[in-house]
């Protein structure tokens, strides 16, 4: 069945077959144009993190300044993530038609746009709804990054250059919040917020100039018929839709914990100011390495194997971080981040590997669950903790790693069924 997108996806895959690695002139590491390609696309996930998370460290200072809730706060994060979720799949098919890079700096210069209104916003109604506008521009990224890698990039080399890409989403993350906690410390959440807008556009623009032109695009024609089609066949395939659930749980604790954190730490035991509480967020650097060296990981492990540990990281995390010990709060965070973006980075390159045809809307999907858990994440965590306190959203974390071993088991259990299977047919 024909699918969306792929022309670009069918004429890499028969390149692969017809020619000998070496004559490939997709990159690879060592290669021209490799390092300028990872560079760029790290700070293209520098920028969409530090923007899409740029309130999360900043929810008490917004809840005392527009006077609202830590529920009604989560929103300004909830509506960056669920705008990124609805409009992906949209930019996805967008991208096959007029290429990755084209949609990838549009997005990147609408967000920045957006961003450098938000601190003028007003009421916490005009904030959220900046907030979804800013979320539905960055929604042209990521799974146009994906597919920029997976046409441009040798398969050998595409885990890695995708873990790279999700490093940078780690230090977007870690740097806007750490920037944010101190700056807002001293002159207010609203010039947090325009300091990060700030940096956003200078990573946009040098990720326009380094990115090198694509190679291997093919333009595609973005016919609704021919996208639901490939979005039904995307569907149908069990161990997508089982990567889809993953990534949508793993974010879900990660969404859950860090837009809850600053709320916990403010209160006693801990007491701690805005700035300090910022730089807890320098945790994001175990996030950087265990993203970046998921290749590695899954080399060794096996996807599934590297699937289990990451969930018994972030487990082990979740628990420790219910200590009243502010050095055993910050290991809980360490092993959640570490397991939460290995789990990721496995997760998403997993779906690229997969699917042969239609990557970018693969992709989209992928990142439609992943952000959907992510609001879902900062809504419930944030109602847990109004319920049952810091105990409360771990509960929603453990619930949600639960599922992701439940689902990988199945995925198991699946697997070797299915090699059971065909040595009876041979026979």
């Amino acid at each position: 069945m024909p699918s969306a997108s792929t022309a670009a996806s069918t004429t890499v895959d028969a390149a692969a077959a017809a020619v000998p690695a070496s004559a490939d002139s997709r990159l690879a590491p060592g290669g021209p144009g490799y390092r300028r390609m990872s560079f760029a696309l790290f700070l293209a996930g520098v920028a969409t993190f530090a923007l899409l998370y740029s309130t999360q460290a900043l929810l008490p200072l917004i809840s005392t300044d527009l006077g609202v809730t830590a529920s009604q706060a989560s929103w300004t994060v909830s509506a960056a993530t669920g705008g990124l979720a609805l409009f992906v799949l949209p930019m996805s098919a967008l991208s096959e038609r007029y290429g990755r890079r084209t949609l990838m700096t549009a997005s990147l210069v609408v967000a920045v746009a957006v961003g450098l209104l938000v601190p003028f916003a007003p009421s916490i109604g005009a904030l959220v709804a900046l907030r979804a506008v800013q979320g539905a521009a960055l929604a042209g990224l990521p799974a146009s990054a994906t597919a920029y890698l997976a046409e441009e990039v040798r398969p050998k080399a595409l885990i890695t250059a995708i873990g790279l890409f999700v490093a940078g989403n780690s230090v977007g993350g870690m740097s806007g919040r750490v920037i944010t906690g101190w700056v807002a410390q001293e002159w207010g959440w609203r010039v947090a917020v325009a300091t990060i807008g700030v940096i956003a556009v200078a990573c946009a623009v040098a990720f326009r100039l380094l990115l090198p032109a694509p190679r291997h695009f093919t333009p595609g024609s973005p016919r609704p018929r021919a996208l639901v089609r490939t979005v039904r066949d995307h569907l149908a395939n069990p161990l997508l839709c089982r990567l889809y659930a993953i990534g949508a749980l793993f974010m879900m604790v990660f969404g859950g914990v860090y837009t809850v954190i600053g709320y916990r730490l403010t209160d006693a035991p801990f007491s701690l100011p805005q700035g300090v509480i910022g730089s807890i967020f320098l945790v994001y650097l175990v996030g950087t390495v265990s993203a970046s060296t998921a290749g590695r990981l899954v080399d060794r492990l096996g996807r599934r194997g590297s699937l289990y540990l990451a969930g018994g990281t972030t487990t082990a995390g979740l628990l420790l971080s219910l200590a009243d010990s502010l050095p055993l709060v910050l290991l809980g965070l360490v092993l959640i981040t570490a397991g939460f973006f290995a789990g990721h980075a496995v997760a998403s390159s997993s779906v690229s590997h997969t699917a042969k045809e239609g990557r970018a809307q693969a992709s989209a999907l992928y990142q439609s669950a992943y952000y959907i858990g992510s609001s879902a994440g900062s809504t419930l965590g944030a109602v847990a903790f109004h319920a049952g306190g810091w105990a409360g959203t771990v509960a929603l974390g453990l619930l949600a790693v639960l599922g992701v071993v439940s689902i990988t088991l199945f995925g198991t259990h699946a697997a070797r069924a299915q090699a059971a299977r065909k040595p009876a047919l041979a026979h």
